[in-house]
């Protein structure tokens, strides 16, 4: 049963910059399709950043110049690295590698 664990939340203000990491318990290079979701109360998941499975790297609209989304496949690990965050960037971040949900890490961004 593969895990996947997010970690790099915090809570920091407007403007300043945070890196989420995500590993996963796989083995080494890996090159299946890794992506990052969010998630605000009363609201549906939604989709930030992918990046392999033979599509490349696409971001949403709303993070596209801000955000940054990664892999270190020789450590079973990805990144998003956030720049500039807003406000409306609050939410609880998730990777979903393999399948599989990791629990999440919320980032909340002061104005």
């Amino acid at each position: 049963q593969v895990q996947v664990v997010e970690s790099g939340g915090g809570v920091v203000q407007a403007g300043e910059s945070l890196k989420l990491s995500c590993v996963a318990s796989i083995a080494p290079f890996d090159i299946s399709a890794i992506a990052w979701y969010r998630q605000t109360p009363g609201k549906e998941r939604e989709l930030v950043a992918t990046i392999g499975g033979g599509a490349g790297i696409r971001y949403a609209d709303s993070v596209k110049g801000r955000f940054t989304i990664s892999r270190e496949n020789v450590k079973s690990t990805a990144y998003l690295r956030m720049t500039n965050l807003q406000p409306d960037d609050t939410a609880v971040y998730y990777c979903h590698w393999r399948g599989v949900w990791g629990q999440g890490t919320q980032v909340t961004v002061s104005s």
